[in-house]
């Protein structure tokens, strides 16, 4: 069955700040690939930093690897940020996850949650091989 990530109405999913340490992959329409890295997460979104910001409303394939196991699901592209100085900070929401990678998301989401209440690092650096 695929997720379809429904924010709440009054309360906004838990967020991991990453800082950039997670590559993701991006995968646009037309077949186009590129590379990002990932600043935080949640169950409903993130937020990338791009080469170039995409347009607002782009749908795209977004992957990345966790210590549970590759996401990759379908994302729309939100209104840019900020411009960084090496790029763009642009957020995403989620617009379908699979199953795997639904239950991967969450349970990277709660380790990294649990690791960091340990005061332990959970940071991967690898695209999802069936991206690139």
């Amino acid at each position: 069955m695929t997720h379809f990530p429904q924010p709440h109405p009054t309360k906004r999913a838990a967020r991991v700040q990453l800082g950039g340490s997670v590559l993701a992959a991006v995968r646009f329409d037309d077949g186009q690939r590129s590379r990002a890295k990932l600043y935080s997460i949640s169950v409903t979104g993130g937020l990338l930093k791009l080469a170039k910001p995409l347009s607002q409303g782009d749908f795209v394939e977004i992957g990345f690897q966790t210590k549970v196991g590759a996401v990759i699901g379908m994302a729309e592209m939100l209104s840019p940020t900020r411009k960084a100085t090496d790029g763009t900070l642009q957020p995403f929401r989620f617009i379908a996850l699979g199953d795997d990678d639904h239950r991967n998301l969450r349970m990277a989401l709660q380790s990294v949650a649990d690791q960091s209440y340990l005061g332990t690092s959970a940071v991967q650096n690898s695209l999802p091989k069936s991206m690139f």
